[in-house]
C-alpha cells in the first residue's frame, strides 16, 4: 500500500501543507502514522480526494474558460486499475487533469500499478504512456526539457547565457523522408 508523507501529498493536491492538516483534523481525509512515526495519508484515500478536488467547478456562462496550457508530464495519483485478460485501462488524477491510457495487463502488473500509486502521465501526440517515478527525494520536480543540451561555458561567458531556457543542439535536424544509411 503507497502512504504519502503529509509534506508529498500536499505537493500532489496542490495546497499547502497546513491546508491539508486542517482537512484532516476538520476528517475530510483520514491519515496515519507511517514506519518512521511521522504522520501520513493512505495513497488510495489521497488518490480519492485528489478525484474530489478535481471535479469541475459550475461556471456561469459569462465565466467560460476561454485558453489553456499544459506541459507534457502529469505527476499524479492512479485512481482506477481495470485489468482485462489482455489490455488494462490506467485512470491518473494530476491536480484537475484526469488521464486514462490503455496498457498491456503485463506492463500493468510488472510496474505494480494500482489505485494510490504515484505516476507520471508522459503525454506525446495522442498516447499517454505510464512512468513510475523516483520517490527516493521528497520533491517532485519536472524533468529538464528533452531539447535542453548542457555544455560548459567558454571562457569569459556566464554560466547560464540564455538563462533558463534550453539551449538548441548545434547540429541541423535531420529533413523528413526517406533516407539511406
Amino acid at each position: 500500500m503507497a502512504t504519502f508523507r503529509i509534506r508529498e501529498a500536499s505537493s500532489l493536491l496542490g495546497v499547502s501543507t497546513d491546508t491539508l492538516r486542517r482537512w484532516a483534523d476538520d476528517g475530510r481525509i483520514d491519515t496515519i502514522t507511517d514506519a518512521s512515526g511521522r504522520l501520513a495519508v493512505d495513497g488510495v484515500a489521497l488518490a480519492r480526494l485528489a478525484q474530489e478536488l478535481a471535479e469541475p467547478p459550475d461556471l456561469a456562462a459569462d465565466q467560460a474558460v476561454v485558453g489553456h496550457s499544459a506541459r507534457n508530464r502529469f505527476s499524479g495519483l492512479i485512481t482506477r486499475v481495470i485489468r482485462d485478460t489482455v489490455m488494462a485501462q490506467v485512470e491518473i488524477q494530476a491536480g484537475p487533469h484526469r488521464f486514462v491510457s490503455l496498457l498491456s495487463r503485463e506492463a500493468v502488473d510488472e510496474l505494480g500499478l494500482e489505485p494510490g500509486v504515484l505516476a507520471v502521465a508522459a503525454v506525446k501526440s495522442t498516447s499517454v504512456s505510464v512512468e513510475i517515478p523516483n520517490t527516493s527525494s521528497a520533491r517532485l520536480s519536472r524533468p529538464p526539457h528533452p531539447l535542453a543540451v548542457l555544455r560548459p561555458p567558454m571562457p569569459g561567458q556566464p554560466d547560464r547565457p540564455h538563462g533558463d531556457r534550453p539551449v538548441r543542439a548545434p547540429w541541423p535536424s535531420i529533413p523528413a523522408g526517406p533516407h539511406e544509411f
